[in-house]
């Protein structure tokens, strides 16, 4: 790898996107569960950039706060700075726009936030490049088979860059070019400064080219990159789902390179976050979303959801169950049809049925709660066995109230927990019973009325 100047990164994500049909920014629609400039803030981050800069336009705001309030959430810890782009009228006026930021640094690698499937390894031999040949520019090209719509990188008869011709401009020669600007270069910061000044308005929208400014320069590179894929653009829905395919695609072999099972690649859908162990099976239909790490020799069966949890070795997800920003240790087994929701913890061996429902709870080792049962705010010990229908009341109105049941406690069917409320190790609380006091160590509480009989005439 040669050494690298002092490098910033500068993402324009200005663009209305008027072709999205849609309110969002389009920058901000989603593929693999996270935003188009999340995905190219994760690659570029890989770089180890001095800094990185976001052009904003269309919603400024909006688009900032957003990105903002999700760096950490998408695992960005490079410093990011915004800046907003006054004058829409075209690449140029963008990267003016952005001076104040792009003057601090040597070089300056530049993107469009919506390309999403661009990656740190094309990135960096762009970068490599630059730096051994030391133009003033370096342009990232794709063979493209259909180059409609896109710059055509225009060379002279020695082979080297003459100039980047966009569509509106092309005649029959330049059309048959099927070698396309990617939108991705890296410029040395003081030339591209200078050449910035000497733009002038093209075309009928009278718009600034920065792609003017590479015929501007003695010298300028083009780099090849074979996969045109790397550098697709989303201007549309349509465009959105194949990037959305392509995204998947890429992840899932991935996690097949890696050891995963997954039985059908093509109908299971993984976020670019997700970390998941040797010899774990992926059922069809399942969605494993966020920073979610599944261990080795797991089995999530089909139609499961699960998002920003963490799901340790040998745990064993069933059919339909959703697990939400929650915790399993090792060998747990939930569901079918359990739903875990933000901050459930299961300790080693915790097993749990169909239709439970559990939240802010934490369930000891080798617990066991089978089935038609919710817990809420609860602190539950070691060996604990929860009959079918039973409850945690943890909501009075108005505050959320705690059940702390000890080590090898039995519950029977149907019972109901008024919280707050503590129950002590080794104790046994009849079916029916409803809880509304603290239960001493190792005594059977039984709170209901007695069964009386009554016959037709209403006598015992």
């Amino acid at each position: 790898m040669v050494a690298k100047k002092n490098l910033c990164v500068l993402i324009l994500a200005g663009g209305q996107g008027t072709r999205m049909k849609s309110a969002l920014p389009k920058v901000l629609h989603k593929i693999c569960g996270a935003p188009l400039i999340s995905h190219i803030l994760r690659e570029v981050s890989l770089l180890n950039p001095a800094g990185i800069g976001i052009l904003t336009g269309h919603k400024s705001d909006f688009v900032k706060e957003t990105i903002k309030e999700n760096l950490s959430a998408w695992g960005i810890t490079a410093p990011v700075e915004f800046m907003v782009q006054k004058n829409l009228t075209g690449s140029g006026t963008a990267v003016k726009d952005s001076l104040p930021f792009i003057k601090k640094y040597d070089q300056v690698l530049i993107l469009a936030g919506d390309a999403p499937l661009i990656t740190a390894d094309v990135l960096q031999k762009l970068i490599d490049n630059h730096n051994t040949k030391q133009p003033a520019c370096t342009v990232l090209s794709v063979i493209q088979p259909n180059p409609f719509g896109y710059g055509r990188i225009v060379k002279n008869e020695k082979g080297l860059f003459k100039e980047i011709v966009e569509e509106a401009h092309t005649d029959a020669k330049t059309a048959a070019i099927k070698e396309v600007n990617s939108g991705i270069y890296i410029f040395e910061v003081a030339p591209l400064t200078k050449a910035l000044d000497k733009l002038t308005p093209q075309g009928p929208k009278q718009e600034y080219y920065l792609t003017d400014t590479l015929a501007m320069f003695d010298k300028t590179e083009v780099l090849s990159e074979q996969d045109y894929i790397c550098a697709m653009g989303i201007n549309s829905k349509a465009q959105l789902a194949q990037a959305q395919a392509l995204m998947q695609e890429r992840i899932n072999k991935k996690h097949l390179d890696n050891g995963v099972i997954i039985i059908n690649p093509s109908a299971t859908y993984i976020s670019a976050q997700a970390k998941i162990g040797q010899d774990t099976i992926i059922y069809p239909n399942t969605f494993i979303e966020g920073k979610t790490t599944i261990g080795q020799n797991c089995i999530v069966e089909p139609s499961c959801w699960i998002t920003n949890s963490t799901i340790l070795d040998n745990c064993h997800i069933k059919s339909g169950s959703y697990v939400e920003e929650s915790e399993l240790a090792a060998n747990c087994q939930i569901g079918p049809y359990a739903h875990l929701r933000p901050k459930s913890v299961l300790k080693e061996k915790v097993k749990t049925g169909n239709f439970i429902e559990i939240k802010n709870s934490v369930i000891g080792e080798g617990s066991k709660v089978p089935h038609l049962t919710y817990i809420g705010d609860c602190q539950m010990g070691k060996n604990v066995n929860v009959g079918a229908g039973s409850i945690t009341c943890n909501y009075d109105g108005k505050n959320k109230h705690q059940t702390i049941i000890g080590d090898n406690v039995f519950v029977g069917s149907n019972t109901n927990f008024v919280a707050p409320v503590k129950v002590a190790d080794n104790a046994k609380i009849a079916a029916g019973s409803t809880i509304t006091q603290d239960i001493p160590e190792g005594v059977l509480a039984i709170a209901r009325n007695r069964q009386v009989n009554l016959d037709r005439k209403g006598k015992k």
